[in-house]
């Protein structure tokens, strides 16, 4: 583009061909008071409020509309443009209610402000008749029509800026102000609650909720989706390029953060979506749903952009999803980056320990593959005993990721007897292509999404009966919703709040498990469970494999 050299205030200023007047002052500090004006929406040019000076011209200008010219010379103070703008201001606030000693947005509104920059002087409003009543009829947003001053930027906000339009100036006997389409509440009217009005809004007409923010971050209050993810991923970021149609854009947005965008599509629990404010009008975003359909129609045409080469080398021991997310970063940074891992294949649990139904695995070949594509060499079938070694191979820094790939079982009677297995290992040879040999009736031992992996890998193979029971009420159990919903669906019975005392057998096999009601489950400080059980509760669960998912723990 053009550059463009012009005097504002006694100071030449460089800016590019297409900018507006006002535009070009802000760039510079030089500041001039707007109101119909937003950095993200343009301007109408309406309120009268940026106007300067421009030689050559008798006439003020409105700067917001006036382009750049090479050779302009502006001034943007004068007594004739205080005048103006004073005037201007005094139009803007005649119909404004007077009552700003009340207004939840005292001392913190920018319609306030601007009349304070452009006049000292104390003004009241008339305080017009109160002609629309106070929306509260959302959860989310409080809507005051009487205190819209017409800058329409919520108009442009909600059409321009979010693509939904559902927002558009209306009119009341000689009063103008903003509403919907045949004056429909803001849930029936294809509102999507992204807050993009409120946000703009300068005069408190429309305004979050005050309980939503009171006493909190406010971004964490009114983004509640990202700050709530564990990555704080942009999620309203990626969701409006995935309305745009802007897949591509949407999964680099997801890989600021982590580099997996199609896993986490797939298996992400979604904590997000407990939290996204879409709820509390009727039902959440589906956010993983999404995610998963922008990475599927990722072209991958945006490639990451390597910082220049540090020359430092960096180890990272371990190709799960903390080690590849940590190799990925630091490629980015210009670092050479090899990963050691033990297994003949690379991805950690996202391979071995959750299975294909619910991760595909070509879904974790691409995203691996983006990832060596950094230049990122993974070797494979490599166990590091020392990382003494590394460093004599000249390695600078060296990252440690190796996951807790050891499951745990309890240290009760018959624990060591053949058919109990280990829930980890269990889901490994399966995942390996190694023959796994199951009874028909498969208890699992565990309340969480592994405890869920697994008896449901054991539907797949082929046990006609398959059971769960755990520690945990049925109303806590650790397990997301979404697995334990479609575990029930697969006919798997749960057996929640239950304690185990032993595993019996005859004649060498399996029988069942002896348990125990649990009427009470606390924790106490170092996290020791504090069990308390039903007298007299004492029964047997029957099965004739037990396969322990309780934790797991590094090797």
């Amino acid at each position: 583009m053009e550059t463009i050299k012009l005097n504002i205030d006694g100071r030449d200023i460089e800016t590019q061909s297409g900018k507006s007047v006002l535009e070009a002052s802000l760039e510079a500090g030089i500041y001039i008071p707007y109101l119909c004006y937003h950095p993200d929406l343009g301007t109408t040019g309406d309120c009268g409020l940026c106007l300067v000076e421009v030689e050559g011209s008798d006439e003020l200008v409105i700067s917001c509309t006036t382009p750049v010219a090479g050779g302009m010379v502006v001034k943007t103070k004068s007594k004739r443009l205080a005048e103006a703008r004073r005037q201007a201001m005094e139009k803007i606030l005649a119909g404004h209610p007077a009552d700003c000693g009340t207004c939840i947005k005292y001392l913190n509104c920018e319609l306030q402000s601007l009349k304070q920059y452009i006049s000292e002087e104390e003004y009241k409003p008339k305080g017009r008749a109160r002609l629309f009543a106070v929306d509260n009829s959302n959860p989310l947003f409080t809507i005051d029509p009487n205190k819209c001053v017409m800058c329409t930027r919520c108009i442009r906000a909600c059409k321009d800026l979010r693509g939904v339009g559902v927002l558009i100036e209306k009119t009341k006997g000689e009063e103008r102000y903003i509403g919907t389409e045949n004056g429909l509440p803001l849930a029936d009217s294809g509102c999507r609650f992204c807050g993009a009005c409120a946000e703009v809004c300068p005069s408190g007409a429309i305004m979050d909720k005050e309980e939503l923010t009171k006493g909190k971050n406010r971004k964490h209050a009114l983004l509640p989706c990202r700050y709530t993810c564990p990555a704080e991923i942009d999620v309203p970021r990626y969701l409006r390029f995935i309305g745009e149609k802007k897949y591509t854009a949407a999964a680099a947005v997801i890989r600021e953060k982590v580099p997996f965008p199609g896993v986490l599509g797939y298996v992400c629990d979604r904590p997000c979506e407990d939290v996204c404010r879409r709820g509390e009008v009727n039902q959440p975003v589906s956010i993983r749903e999404l995610k998963r359909y922008a990475a599927e129609h990722d072209a991958d045409d945006l490639k990451s952009i390597r910082k220049p080469a540090t020359d430092k080398k960096v180890a990272v021991i371990g190709s799960g999803p903390a080690g590849l997310t940590a190799a990925y970063y630091l490629a980015l940074q210009g670092h050479d980056v090899s990963v050691f891992e033990t297994l003949p294949f690379a991805g950690g649990m996202l391979r071995c320990g959750i299975p294909e139904y619910r991760l595909p695995r070509a879904v974790l070949d691409k995203e691996i593959k983006c990832i060596e594509d950094m230049g990122i060499e993974i070797k494979t079938g490599t166990r590091i005993e020392s990382i003494d070694t590394l460093f004599q191979q000249g390695f600078d820094g060296i990252i440690t990721s190796i996951g807790t790939h050891q499951g745990q079982k309890l240290r009760i009677p018959g624990a060591d007897n053949d058919g109990v297995l280990i829930g980890v290992d269990f889901l490994r040879d399966i995942n390996l292509g190694k023959e796994v040999n199951i009874g028909e009736n498969v208890l699992v031992l565990g309340g969480g999404n592994v405890a869920f992996d697994c008896a449901r890998a054991a539907r797949r193979l082929g046990a006609t009966e398959v059971k769960i029971a755990c520690l945990e009420s049925r109303e806590t159990m650790p397990a997301a919703d979404d697995e334990i919903k479609q575990g029930e669906e697969e006919g798997i019975t749960l057996y929640p709040a239950r304690t185990f005392t032993r595993i019996l057998t005859e004649n060498g096999k399996i029988t069942g498990v002896e348990c125990l009601e649990v009427s009470s489950l606390t924790f106490d400080e170092e996290k020791n469970p504090q069990i308390e059980t039903r007298e007299d509760s004492q029964h047997v669960i029957e099965a004739d494999t037990v396969i322990f998912a309780i934790g797991q723990r590094p090797e």
